[in-house]
């Protein structure tokens, strides 16, 4: 199929973008970035937009930095420029390693992460391990500058904070505790497909105790849920099996599981279960505090 009609704009600065949305702001105008998800939506006519504002022009916002006590990811940066990125693999190995599991290569090499986070798909990778990682989300407009925490970010199925007249243009994302094990897992239809859950963990221990724990599952409700109930029940403890069982079991008492075609509430529940005890053990060991 084809899309509907629909103007399209090409601007070359980041100012222009931002008037462009400003303009536009009840026109039902679409970021354009690297369309992995936004042009089969317009494709199949599930999104119809008026007005496309291509940003492939805006270098200026694909970059990974370091920003003091921060990695600083560009929204235009294409996901394999970031998934191979030394400052990534060094001090974001938890991003990394979820990004084994987003899509293709070919799909990566277009995709950008900014694109990928607007578009807030629960089930993507990339949102649970930003969100695991509490990292905060520069938005812009004509009207200024705000900054935005991930739990505040995400607010549910393809919906995010970002108003129709703003621009994402960066995310930061904190570096770890040096102490940190990190895991990432997920089962999914085929290799590259959305997950049907997934979770993200992050561990920092000293002499077999837990000081900090960190975790996210995507796929199992609207966004990706931050497990708190889990990181509760881990954080002073010592590591040890029946802790972990019992900071799983935790967690999924928490979450109302949901059936979906082909998936049943029981099995996401027993996989969102299984996954969160491997992970917990797995980023524990790489920690390489669990006795």
């Amino acid at each position: 199929m084809k899309p509907a009609p629909f103007d399209y704009r090409r601007p070359a600065t980041k100012a222009e973008a931002l008037r462009l949305l400003s303009d536009h702001r009840d026109d039902d105008a679409k970021i354009l970035a690297g369309g992995q998800s936004l042009v089969p939506m317009m494709n199949f006519r599930m999104a119809q937009p008026t007005v496309i504002i291509d940003i492939n022009r805006l270098s200026d916002l694909a970059f990974v930095e370091e920003r003091g006590e921060c990695i600083a990811i560009g929204a235009l940066t294409r996901h394999n420029d970031v998934m191979h990125h030394l400052l990534v693999r060094i001090h974001l190995p938890l991003l990394a390693m979820a990004y084994e599991n987003v899509a293709h290569h070919t799909i990566r090499n277009r995709g950008t992460i900014g694109g990928n986070v607007v578009h807030a798909d629960a089930a993507s990778e990339v949102p649970a391990v930003l969100t695991a990682l509490d990292a905060e989300f520069v938005i812009e407009s004509t009207e200024g500058v705000r900054v935005v925490g991930a739990d505040d970010f995400f607010l549910g199925v393809f919906t995010t904070a970002v108003e129709t007249h703003e621009l994402l243009v960066e995310i930061r994302i904190p570096r770890p505790n040096a102490r940190a094990g990190v895991s990432f897992e997920e089962v999914s239809l085929r290799k590259g497909d959305f997950a049907i859950v997934s979770v993200a963990v992050e561990i920092a221990a000293d002499d077999g105790q837990i000081e900090s724990a960190r975790i996210a599952i995507g796929g199992v409700e609207e966004r990706a849920l931050r497990a708190e109930a889990a990181e509760q029940a881990l954080v002073g403890a010592s590591l040890s099996d029946d802790v972990i069982q019992a900071a799983a079991a935790a967690q999924i008492d928490a979450i109302s599981f949901f059936d979906a075609p082909g998936l049943s509430a029981a099995y996401r529940r027993d996989t969102a279960k299984a996954l969160l005890e491997r992970n917990i053990r797995a980023a524990a060991a790489r920690a390489g505090r669990m006795n």
